[in-house]
């Protein structure tokens, strides 16, 4: 059978196994000080990271060798885009707060076709949570099947979104119950799947390593996710890059979009 023709259900248990024994790879190197280097954008990347790329590249092009390849840590090419379903990888989302020994990041992985996640896996290494998701089939962790939250409102919403938007004057006034930022944007995003936050942001230029997985977990759990124009998100484009991203229950989910396009410059 070719790999393009395999059922989701093959794909997500090749995920799954492989989003766990990435995880064990990165504790290894979790608060022991691993050698950091510094991209040409000045994004901190570590040895950690490139562990993990290398044993995700192995497990899934290995298993998989007709799909493509985007990962945030192997040079980007053309290859990928003549692909009928690509990897798309994070080893490490969240490598800042990694480096400082915090919990929240993870290892992202999904499968996209058609330019949207089919399958999806995420995985928290430092709680062993494990979300995972395909079209169709729903949102799951640990047995449980996610929904996201029934919150009607922003006023009285949870919200996790960076750093620079918490004391924001629009965010203040929304009335928000709660504010927080969750340093990996894959996993402040699949808290709204959860039912841990009613509206994620995140601001312009993520990539699609960063959003697929959490894009299709959220989604399958009942909430949107898209630009601040509406609009859902195109993924395995020559460019990878977005603008700026609201992720919420669908009650809030026109609300939470008109306050992005205030924040937005």
């Amino acid at each position: 059978m070719p790999d393009a023709e395999r059922g989701l259900d093959d794909d997500l248990a090749l995920l799954a196994e492989t989003a766990t024994a990435a995880g064990e790879v990165a504790m290894r190197f979790f608060r022991r000080d691993p050698t950091v280097w510094r991209k040409s954008g000045g994004s901190p990347v570590s040895e950690a990271d490139l562990a993990v790329d290398r044993l995700v590249e192995e497990r899934l092009r290995g298993a998989r060798p007709d799909y493509g390849w985007l990962s945030e840590e192997t040079a980007d090419g053309p290859e990928r885009l003549s692909r009928a379903r690509v990897f798309v990888v994070d080893p490490i989302d969240g490598t800042r707060a990694f480096l400082r020994g915090e919990e929240d990041w993870s290892v992202s992985l999904a499968i996209v076709e058609a330019g949207r996640p089919v399958v999806a896996a995420l995985l928290q290494p430092t709680t062993g949570a494990l979300m995972t998701a395909t079209l169709g089939g729903g949102a799951h962790c640990g047995g449980r099947r996610l929904g996201v939250s029934a919150c009607a409102t922003l006023s009285g919403a949870r919200l996790g979104a960076p750093y620079k938007y918490l004391e924001r004057r629009e965010i203040l006034d929304a009335g928000f119950a709660e504010r927080r930022a969750v340093p990996s944007l894959a996993l402040r995003i699949a808290r709204v799947a959860e039912g841990r936050l009613d509206v994620a942001y995140g601001t312009g230029n993520a990539h699609d390593w960063d959003l697929a997985a959490a894009d299709l977990l959220v989604h399958e759990a009942g909430g949107r996710f898209a630009i601040p124009s509406g609009e859902p998100l195109r993924y395995n484009l020559t460019d990878p890059r977005h603008p700026a991203l609201v992720a919420a229950t669908p009650a809030v989910f026109a609300e939470a979009l008109r306050l992005a396009e205030r924040l937005e410059p």
